[in-house]
């Protein structure tokens, strides 16, 4: 009988074996198929693309010698232009922006525009009203100063109530002597482009993308495409640099494969970059069970057979072998259960935030932390993370144990770093991680929760508390010592999704620890059924204050593990220790104060410019921090003081030798600029006022902005790291 279940079983492994062999050749074969198939469509779709793009720079340049030879006649201009559309299918707009007073009888800005308004072309001078300077453009300013044609990045621009995606291609214009004379563009409607990038899939359900080098998305699925949801996902993919990816089996692709963070369905991601400008990219994006379909089928067929089989065989010898079945299958469902345990504890320390290299920590703040979960997961969160010279930091602990609270752990560490990413106000925060907690939260469980805000430039630290444990400030100082944080009582998160939370204030003084716990800590218990209690905390505290954050909470660990004795561990028990130490090491490079008028701008660019001469900034690098430090002045012009009244505004540099740092100084009225709503960038740019682009574009240009309220006056800090 042991002979005979031999035998089957080794036939069995060879058909298995050689059925995986197969399937897995086939597997192969399939994928080199997608690889063609992919890299068609993308090879395909970028030929058409850069044809209509080469289309409209051959017809811009075959239109050239017209406006040369009218190059003194002002008035000729918007015949030209005519002209241009009347030859260009695709094109919504020409125009030809001369520079200041060049015809000094049409004023300092003259740009004669031709437009599509129907079926007629129509012509405007946009720079009559004074209102549009067209010479403050960076686009402008850049064709200008390389006299080399280029595409802008796509762009909406609002007609009435219909928005079009387009693209500018500029052309320099030179005199007869090479000196730079206007900028003759014309505008690329991109609706055509998209049509054609989506009339034709790889597979039914696949979908394509057209992107921008930056990552801006020109044209994709339309929002009823079953597949729509994972557009950002895909864009956010091929951004990541440290997302692995391959080449395809030609090299001439890269590919990405990913779980839809919708339908958790595998997919793949085939992209490109078109040659030559502008630098933008296709990507064509497939998924699993339609390029694997008919495989899959197969192979789940054969597997049905193969289980009809062997289950004809099992009947025949199941009396044998059906009490060690049974025990296999026992262990099996056990080692399984270990197995995930072990990998959700894996799971919950890597959601832990990492110390700070030693290399890299900042100088402002030392931190440890602490989680020891009753089990192997436990419901207690901390995190902490940097951020615009703001440090935030969280504490909770999920009611109940096991894997339901450590679920809805992963879900609040996972909330708290999205609020917290465009947020500093710690009441904010807290009101968004209570609605999310609330949603669906038919088990009642709620969360006791911590969340602060330390401004590391001042010591001020903002928090609001959601009936957690008091946190300690230990400092070693005549009035302070080891003191309790005052609290509001707030409700735990998950109760009411319309409860407000109140924010609190204090500032702490430098060398001052704030020590946050769980009630794993004071309810800890020893033997005889008695607890740590806060009595004892604090007595532990009073011995550490000058100590660093790892060596006090080792030391509080070291107390309540020797008071628990042998007890087993009740709670889950997690500490956090954050130290502030601050240290100013910025050198003062001079500073220059303005008025809250527009016309201080060239004053202040002047300043700007020998400042990062100064620190020898390369030329690209500085632009940008003068085009950040004027739109952050701008918008102080703007909202700090009220219409008709005059203000100071006092912009101070400084410099550690490795980052550069702006400090921009009012009275006027409170304005947190990091708060403000973005920019509108649909606007066309005749209509974008100076300013407008606000914290986007700073935020792009510059490494950090922080902004604080100190004694009643606003202060915006720019940092900007730099290589001389």
């Amino acid at each position: 009988m042991n002979r005979n279940v031999l035998i089957i079983i080794v036939a069995a492994v060879l058909i298995e074996l050689f059925s995986a062999v197969q399937y897995y050749t086939a597997h192969g074969l399939v994928e080199e198929q997608l690889d063609y198939r992919a890299e068609n469509e993308i090879r395909i779709k970028a030929i058409v693309i850069k044809g209509i793009l080469n289309l409209q720079e051959n017809t811009l340049r075959e239109h050239l010698w017209d406006i040369d030879r009218n190059l003194d006649n002002a008035d000729a201009m918007f015949e030209s232009m005519t002209r241009i559309i009347a030859h260009s299918p695709h094109a919504v707009g020409s125009f030809i922006a001369f520079r200041p007073y060049y015809f000094p009888q049409k004023g300092r800005l003259f740009e004669p525009y031709a437009y599509r308004e129907g079926k007629d072309i129509k012509v405007t001078q946009l720079g009559e009203s004074g209102e549009h300077d067209y010479t403050l453009h960076p686009a402008y300013q850049q064709v200008e100063s390389e006299l080399k044609p280029s595409w802008s990045d796509p762009y909406e621009y609002a007609v009435d109530s219909t928005v079009m995606s387009m693209s500018t291609y500029s052309y320099p214009l030179t005199d007869k002597d090479g000196r730079f004379v206007a900028i003759c563009g014309i505008d690329l409607s991109l609706q055509q482009i998209g049509d054609t990038l989506n009339a034709r899939h790889t597979y039914p359900s696949s979908f394509d993308l057209l992107l921008t080098e930056s990552g801006q998305i020109i044209s994709g699925p339309t929002a009823n495409h079953p597949n729509a949801h994972d557009v950002e996902q895909v864009v956010s993919l091929i951004e990541d640099s440290a997302v692995v990816r391959k080449d395809s089996h030609s090299g001439r692709s890269h590919v990405i494969a990913f779980d839809s963070e919708k339908t958790g369905e595998r997919a793949y991601i085939y992209f490109a970059n078109i040659k030559g400008e502008p630098h933008w990219q296709v990507a064509v994006v497939c998924y699993d069970d339609e390029v694997f379909g008919d495989l899959y089928l197969m192979r789940l067929k054969g597997v049905l057979f193969m289980l009809l089989a062997f289950g004809l065989l099992g009947f025949i010898i199941q009396r044998s072998v059906r009490s060690e079945k049974r025990l296999s299958q026992a262990q099996a469902r056990q080692d399984l259960i270990d197995n995930e345990l072990r990998i959700a504890q894996s799971i919950q320390n890597d959601m832990l935030p990492r110390a700070f290299e030693a290399q890299s920590e900042p100088r402002d703040v030392q931190i440890c932390g602490s989680l020891k979960p009753a089990r192997e997961v436990g419901g207690d969160v901390y995190d902490y993370f940097l951020r615009d010279e703001k440090l935030f930091f969280c504490i909770g602990d999920v009611s109940g144990k096991g894997i339901p609270s450590a679920i809805i752990m992963a879900e609040i560490h996972s909330q708290f770093r999205m609020a917290s990413m465009h947020e500093t106000n710690p009441a904010r925060i807290m009101q968004t991680l209570n609605v999310a907690a609330c949603e669906g939260n038919e088990t009642n469980i709620f969360v006791t929760l911590f969340v602060g805000v330390l401004d590391l430039p001042t010591g001020r630290l903002r928090y609001c508390n959601a009936g957690h444990d008091v946190p300690y400030l230990l400092a070693s100082t005549e009035t302070a010592g080891v003191v309790p944080l005052p609290v509001c009582a707030n409700i735990p998160i998950g109760l009411f999704d319309d409860f407000k939370y109140e924010m609190q204030e204090v500032s702490i003084t430098p060398r001052t620890t704030i020590f946050l716990y769980t009630d794993g800590l004071t309810e800890a218990k020893n033997p005889a059924r008695e607890q740590f209690a806060i009595g004892r905390v604090e007595k532990v505290l009073a011995t550490q204050i000058d100590a660093e954050p790892k060596a006090l909470i080792e030391s509080v660990s070291q107390e309540v593990h020797r008071f628990m004795e042998n007890a087993e561990q009740s709670d889950d028990l997690t500490m956090l220790a954050i130290r502030y130490t601050p240290h100013h090491e910025f050198a003062s490079l001079g500073e220059i104060a303005l008025t809250n008028d527009v016309r201080c701008v060239k004053e202040l660019n002047a300043f700007v410019k020998s400042i990062t001469d100064k620190v020898g900034i390369e030329p690209s690098q500085a632009r940008n921090i003068r085009l950040a430090v004027e739109e952050a002045v701008v918008n102080v012009i703007d909202y700090a003081y009220p219409i008709g009244t005059s203000g100071d505004i006092t912009v101070q540099a400084m410099s550690d030798r490795h980052k550069l740092k702006f400090v921009i100084i009012d009275s006027g009225i409170a304005f947190d600029p990091t708060e403000a709503a973005q920019a509108d960038t649909s606007l066309s740019v005749e209509d974008r006022p100076i300013g407008g682009l606000g914290l986007l574009l700073v935020r792009e240009l510059m490494d950090t902005i922080n902004y604080e309220r100190i004694d009643g006056r606003n202060t915006l800090t720019l940092i900007k790291r730099y290589n001389s």
